[in-house]
């Protein structure tokens, strides 16, 4: 519900925001789509995070965290959750069909012109550029993201350890992603839970006798 997820924030400090409309919604991830080259994880962080103040940055990383984990690409399962949250099944269309029109028409447009120059050096030479400035953004989205964990409820170096096995086994050891998130996702949800738990059951100042 926007109202309570936005006294939450309120009063955790942060000034955050809502989608005005639906029309909103649709064409902020209009805009999010089309500057997402190689991936728009960084566009996304940015835009909803900074320039429209829709979530703070560890409600971004947690809701990503759940995008990650549901079946399908990341960022529609994103767009779905944003807008279905302040307008229900409409507003999680309408986040859809901005993250998916106007890339679609571009995309298409794309493949025609570059069928025909697929094979020339400059075509692979520009392919290879873009793909190494993609993992260069999303390096430093990680980096910038990474400040959400200092407060996590896990701590610091539980954190770090969950992150470095992560990428031991994702990105040296190559298993399989759903695996790795099975594995490692149980562990930190349990030890998160652990974590949680002492303060769920501890009363408030206010309603000590």
């Amino acid at each position: 519900m926007p109202e309570t997820f936005t006294a939450l924030n309120i009063a955790a400090g942060e000034a955050l925001t809502q989608p005005q409309s639906k029309t909103d919604l649709f064409l902020t991830f209009s805009r999010m789509a089309l500057q997402g080259f190689g991936g728009v994880l960084t566009v996304v962080q940015r835009e909803l995070v900074e320039r429209k103040r829709w979530m703070s940055t560890a409600q971004f990383v947690e809701e990503w965290s759940v995008a990650q984990i549901m079946p399908g690409p990341n960022v529609v399962n994103l767009s779905l959750m944003i807008g279905g949250r302040y307008f229900g099944l409409p507003g999680a269309m309408a986040a859809l069909a901005g993250l998916l029109c106007l890339p679609l028409i571009l995309v298409l447009s794309l493949a025609v012109l570059f069928g025909g120059i697929s094979d020339s050096s400059y075509a692979q030479g520009a392919l290879r550029g873009m793909g190494a400035v993609a993992a260069g953004l999303i390096i430093a989205t990680g980096l910038k993201l990474s400040s959400a964990l200092l407060d996590n409820v896990m701590g610091r170096l539980a954190c770090l350890v969950l992150a470095a096995l992560t990428f031991v086994s994702v990105g040296l050891l190559r298993w399989p992603l759903a695996w790795v998130l099975l594995g490692l996702g149980l562990v930190a949800s349990a030890f998160a839970y652990r974590q949680l738990a002492p303060k769920a059951h501890t009363p408030a100042s206010g309603d000590a006798a």
